[in-house]
């Protein structure tokens, strides 16, 4: 398996997928696509055998309401697949600062003042995905 990762995603899921063992991973981007519409995607994407990861969901599979109806893999009936990461806006940067402090403090070197900013973040996602609305109240979709 090889995953292609959108350009609305950062480029060190590419790393990430590398890491895991998936080596022939890349980005859109470095696949010089850059700017791309998703229709001028698709075909690309199922040529080279791709496992699509994108935010947007509705572009390529259709409404939650009725996936696979519309979107651009609509009309395929077999693909290697597609990973849709979707979640609120600016849940990558907080989770990648966060997690970036993580690293720091595996190796002894994220100061107190960071390890609670990191937690302030990562509650922060917490409450966006969990779709908090105050402090003790859960609205779920």
């Amino acid at each position: 398996m090889k995953f292609l990762i959108d350009e609305c995603l950062s480029l060190d899921l590419v790393e990430v997928a590398q890491g895991r063992g998936f080596g022939e991973s890349s980005h859109v981007v470095w696949m010089g696509r850059a700017g791309w519409k998703d229709w001028q995607l698709k075909p690309f994407i199922l040529e080279g055998d791709w496992t699509f990861v994108t935010r947007n969901s509705v572009d390529f599979r259709g409404s939650a309401d009725s996936p696979g109806y519309s979107g651009q893999f609509a009309d395929v009936p077999l693909h290697a697949g597609l990973v849709c990461i979707n979640g609120p806006n600016g849940m990558t940067a907080d989770y990648r600062s966060a997690h970036n402090v993580a690293l720091r403090l595996a190796k002894g070197e994220a100061s107190t003042e960071e390890l609670r900013t990191a937690m302030i973040q990562y509650r922060s996602l917490f409450d966006d995905l969990a779709q908090v609305q105050t402090p003790g109240e859960i609205r779920v979709a």
